[in-house]
Protein backbone atom coordinates (compact mmCIF):
# COMPACT_ATOMS: atom_id res chain seq x y z
CA UNK A 1 0.00 0.00 0.00
CA UNK A 2 1.77 3.27 -1.02
CA UNK A 3 1.91 6.04 1.44
CA UNK A 4 2.60 9.09 -0.85
CA UNK A 5 2.42 11.61 2.27
CA UNK A 6 5.04 9.85 3.76
CA UNK A 7 7.21 10.36 0.43
CA UNK A 8 6.11 13.85 0.44
CA UNK A 9 7.76 13.84 3.96
CA UNK A 10 10.66 12.08 3.47
CA UNK A 11 11.58 14.55 0.48
CA UNK A 12 10.77 17.85 2.68
CA UNK A 13 13.15 16.33 5.09
CA UNK A 14 15.60 15.38 2.86
CA UNK A 15 15.60 18.94 0.79
CA UNK A 16 15.96 20.42 4.67
CA UNK A 17 18.64 18.71 5.56
CA UNK A 18 20.81 19.39 2.26
CA UNK A 19 20.01 23.19 2.73
CA UNK A 20 21.11 23.26 6.54
CA UNK A 21 24.32 21.51 4.75
CA UNK A 22 25.20 24.27 2.50
CA UNK A 23 24.21 26.88 4.61
CA UNK A 24 26.98 25.05 7.12
CA UNK A 25 29.42 24.98 4.06
CA UNK A 26 28.56 28.55 2.68
CA UNK A 27 29.39 29.79 6.61
CA UNK A 28 32.30 28.39 7.02
CA UNK A 29 33.87 29.68 3.45
CA UNK A 30 32.27 32.84 4.63
CA UNK A 31 34.82 32.17 8.06
CA UNK A 32 37.99 31.28 5.90
CA UNK A 33 37.59 34.86 3.35
CA UNK A 34 36.99 36.81 6.72
CA UNK A 35 40.00 35.32 8.39
CA UNK A 36 42.53 35.77 5.64
CA UNK A 37 40.87 39.37 3.86
CA UNK A 38 39.54 41.11 6.76
CA UNK A 39 41.03 39.55 10.25
CA UNK A 40 44.83 41.14 9.87
CA UNK A 41 44.71 42.64 13.17
CA UNK A 42 45.56 46.25 11.55
CA UNK A 43 41.81 45.98 10.36
CA UNK A 44 39.41 43.64 12.53
CA UNK A 45 40.18 40.86 14.88
CA UNK A 46 39.47 36.82 14.67
CA UNK A 47 35.67 36.47 14.58
CA UNK A 48 35.05 39.67 14.25
CA UNK A 49 36.20 40.97 17.43
CA UNK A 50 37.90 44.23 17.54
CA UNK A 51 41.31 45.66 15.97
CA UNK A 52 41.95 48.78 14.24
CA UNK A 53 38.55 48.90 13.50
CA UNK A 54 35.68 48.23 15.56
CA UNK A 55 34.47 44.60 16.61
CA UNK A 56 31.65 43.42 14.03
CA UNK A 57 30.30 40.18 16.40
CA UNK A 58 27.27 40.78 18.73
CA UNK A 59 26.47 44.18 17.20
CA UNK A 60 22.74 43.50 16.29
CA UNK A 61 23.80 43.97 12.45
CA UNK A 62 21.03 42.74 10.55
CA UNK A 63 21.90 41.25 7.21
CA UNK A 64 20.89 43.75 4.46
CA UNK A 65 23.20 46.58 6.44
CA UNK A 66 25.94 43.86 6.35
CA UNK A 67 25.82 43.24 3.10
CA UNK A 68 25.28 47.13 2.16
CA UNK A 69 28.34 48.16 4.13
CA UNK A 70 30.71 45.13 2.40
CA UNK A 71 29.30 46.22 -0.94
CA UNK A 72 29.88 50.31 -0.64
CA UNK A 73 32.58 50.23 1.93
CA UNK A 74 32.97 53.03 4.56
CA UNK A 75 33.82 56.51 2.48
CA UNK A 76 36.63 58.17 4.46
CA UNK A 77 38.31 55.33 6.04
CA UNK A 78 40.30 52.28 5.33
CA UNK A 79 36.68 49.98 5.15
CA UNK A 80 36.69 49.47 1.19
CA UNK A 81 34.14 48.41 -1.40
CA UNK A 82 34.23 44.77 -1.77
CA UNK A 83 31.32 44.52 -4.58
CA UNK A 84 34.13 44.11 -7.28
CA UNK A 85 36.92 42.25 -5.20
CA UNK A 86 34.96 39.40 -4.19
CA UNK A 87 33.08 37.18 -6.27
CA UNK A 88 29.32 36.45 -6.05
CA UNK A 89 29.90 33.18 -4.49
CA UNK A 90 32.69 34.53 -1.28
CA UNK A 91 30.52 37.58 -1.15
CA UNK A 92 27.05 35.65 -0.15
CA UNK A 93 29.04 33.76 2.41
CA UNK A 94 31.06 36.26 4.29
CA UNK A 95 28.06 38.35 4.45
CA UNK A 96 26.26 34.67 6.00
CA UNK A 97 29.27 34.14 8.46
CA UNK A 98 29.29 37.99 9.84
CA UNK A 99 25.19 37.70 10.11
CA UNK A 100 25.69 34.27 12.32
CA UNK A 101 28.44 36.32 14.40
CA UNK A 102 25.52 39.03 15.11
CA UNK A 103 22.78 36.18 16.13
CA UNK A 104 20.98 35.06 12.75
CA UNK A 105 20.92 31.60 12.70
CA UNK A 106 19.72 30.97 9.15
CA UNK A 107 21.14 33.80 7.62
CA UNK A 108 19.50 34.05 3.43
CA UNK A 109 21.90 33.08 0.67
CA UNK A 110 20.27 35.76 -1.55
CA UNK A 111 22.28 38.55 -0.96
CA UNK A 112 23.60 41.03 -3.84
CA UNK A 113 26.77 41.72 -3.99
CA UNK A 114 26.28 44.99 -5.29
CA UNK A 115 24.87 48.38 -3.71
CA UNK A 116 24.67 51.81 -5.32
CA UNK A 117 27.64 53.84 -3.58
CA UNK A 118 26.83 56.02 -0.78
CA UNK A 119 27.37 59.74 -0.99
CA UNK A 120 30.54 60.76 -0.33
CA UNK A 121 31.00 63.04 2.79
CA UNK A 122 31.58 66.74 2.33
CA UNK A 123 34.37 67.84 4.89
CA UNK A 124 35.71 71.33 5.40
CA UNK A 125 39.29 71.72 5.39
CA UNK A 126 39.11 71.74 9.80
CA UNK A 127 36.90 68.53 9.76
CA UNK A 128 39.40 66.62 7.29
CA UNK A 129 42.06 67.78 9.89
CA UNK A 130 39.74 66.52 12.90
CA UNK A 131 38.97 63.39 11.25
CA UNK A 132 42.81 62.68 11.23
CA UNK A 133 43.12 63.57 14.35
CA UNK A 134 40.15 61.22 15.91
CA UNK A 135 42.11 58.27 15.16
CA UNK A 136 45.76 60.18 15.19
CA UNK A 137 47.70 56.57 15.24
CA UNK A 138 50.74 59.09 16.63
CA UNK A 139 48.60 59.50 19.87
CA UNK A 140 48.73 56.15 20.34
CA UNK A 141 46.09 54.89 23.03
CA UNK A 142 45.88 58.83 23.76
CA UNK A 143 43.02 59.46 20.97
CA UNK A 144 39.59 59.56 20.69
CA UNK A 145 38.69 56.48 18.42
CA UNK A 146 40.41 54.30 21.44
CA UNK A 147 37.11 54.87 23.26
CA UNK A 148 34.53 56.22 20.64
CA UNK A 149 32.87 55.30 17.22
CA UNK A 150 32.39 57.70 14.68
CA UNK A 151 31.38 56.97 10.76
CA UNK A 152 33.01 53.44 11.09
CA UNK A 153 36.05 54.92 12.52
CA UNK A 154 37.33 53.54 16.08
CA UNK A 155 36.02 51.65 18.97
CA UNK A 156 32.63 51.36 20.75
CA UNK A 157 33.75 51.59 24.22
CA UNK A 158 31.76 54.46 25.29
CA UNK A 159 28.03 54.81 24.23
CA UNK A 160 27.54 56.84 21.02
CA UNK A 161 27.98 60.52 21.29
CA UNK A 162 23.94 62.29 21.95
CA UNK A 163 24.72 65.76 21.96
CA UNK A 164 28.17 67.63 20.38
CA UNK A 165 29.56 69.84 23.61
CA UNK A 166 29.18 73.51 22.22
CA UNK A 167 32.96 74.07 22.75
CA UNK A 168 36.91 73.07 23.65
CA UNK A 169 36.03 73.58 27.12
CA UNK A 170 32.35 71.61 27.35
CA UNK A 171 34.74 69.00 25.85
CA UNK A 172 36.66 68.86 28.45
CA UNK A 173 34.38 69.26 31.16
CA UNK A 174 32.01 66.74 29.88
CA UNK A 175 30.20 65.37 32.58
CA UNK A 176 30.15 61.70 32.45
CA UNK A 177 27.33 60.24 34.37
CA UNK A 178 27.83 56.64 32.89
CA UNK A 179 31.04 56.29 35.01
CA UNK A 180 30.57 54.54 38.07
CA UNK A 181 33.24 53.26 40.91
CA UNK A 182 33.47 49.40 41.12
CA UNK A 183 35.14 48.11 44.11
CA UNK A 184 37.10 44.44 44.12
CA UNK A 185 39.58 42.76 46.20
CA UNK A 186 40.05 46.29 48.38
CA UNK A 187 40.95 48.16 44.87
CA UNK A 188 38.63 50.82 43.99
CA UNK A 189 38.64 51.65 39.80
CA UNK A 190 36.47 53.88 37.44
CA UNK A 191 34.05 51.17 35.83
CA UNK A 192 31.87 51.55 32.89
CA UNK A 193 29.16 48.82 33.21
CA UNK A 194 28.14 47.19 30.38
CA UNK A 195 26.73 44.47 31.46
CA UNK A 196 25.27 43.73 35.42
CA UNK A 197 22.96 40.24 36.07
CA UNK A 198 22.96 37.31 38.64
CA UNK A 199 25.92 35.89 36.90
CA UNK A 200 28.52 38.13 35.62
CA UNK A 201 29.05 42.18 36.47
CA UNK A 202 30.88 43.07 33.12
CA UNK A 203 32.85 46.57 33.07
CA UNK A 204 35.55 48.36 31.30
CA UNK A 205 38.02 49.17 33.58
CA UNK A 206 39.00 53.45 33.06
CA UNK A 207 42.26 52.91 35.23
CA UNK A 208 44.70 52.53 32.10
CA UNK A 209 44.17 53.52 28.53
CA UNK A 210 42.91 51.71 26.90
CA UNK A 211 40.08 50.09 28.76
CA UNK A 212 39.94 46.58 30.16
CA UNK A 213 36.79 44.95 29.65
CA UNK A 214 36.46 42.69 32.94
CA UNK A 215 33.92 40.22 33.86
CA UNK A 216 33.68 39.18 37.44
CA UNK A 217 31.41 37.51 39.74
CA UNK A 218 28.74 40.07 41.25
CA UNK A 219 29.77 38.99 44.66
CA UNK A 220 33.29 40.06 43.96
CA UNK A 221 32.48 43.58 42.95
CA UNK A 222 30.13 46.38 44.33
CA UNK A 223 29.26 49.51 41.79
CA UNK A 224 28.37 52.84 43.17
CA UNK A 225 27.36 55.70 41.22
CA UNK A 226 29.95 58.23 40.65
CA UNK A 227 33.35 58.27 40.14
CA UNK A 228 36.17 60.74 40.06
CA UNK A 229 37.31 60.15 36.29
CA UNK A 230 37.11 63.17 34.41
CA UNK A 231 36.63 62.99 30.14
CA UNK A 232 39.59 65.96 30.40
CA UNK A 233 42.49 63.12 31.05
CA UNK A 234 42.24 60.80 28.28
CA UNK A 235 42.11 63.63 25.99
CA UNK A 236 45.20 65.58 27.60
CA UNK A 237 47.34 64.38 24.24
CA UNK A 238 45.31 67.42 22.30
CA UNK A 239 45.47 70.93 22.24
CA UNK A 240 42.82 73.29 22.50
CA UNK A 241 42.93 73.95 18.18
CA UNK A 242 43.03 70.37 17.72
CA UNK A 243 40.19 70.02 19.77
CA UNK A 244 38.10 72.37 18.11
CA UNK A 245 38.96 70.69 15.00
CA UNK A 246 37.34 67.45 16.19
CA UNK A 247 34.59 68.94 17.25
CA UNK A 248 34.09 70.17 13.95
CA UNK A 249 34.65 67.02 12.56
CA UNK A 250 31.60 65.64 14.68
CA UNK A 251 29.33 68.43 14.09
CA UNK A 252 29.76 67.96 10.38
CA UNK A 253 29.00 63.94 10.42
CA UNK A 254 26.24 64.40 13.00
CA UNK A 255 27.83 61.97 15.60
Amino acid sequence: MSRPWLLVLLGALSGALSRAQNLEEVVKRGETIFASTCATGYCHGPKGSAGGAPRLSARGFDQNYIAGTLARGIPGTAMASFAATLSRADFTAVVAYLATLNGIANPSLAVSGSAPPAPALTLTPEAASGRALFSDAVRGFGRCSTCHEVNGIGISVATPISEIPASVGALRSLSTPQVSTAVANSESMPALVVGNTRRAVIFYDLTTVPPVLRTMDPAAVTIADGALWRHALVIASYNPAELAAILEYLRVTGK
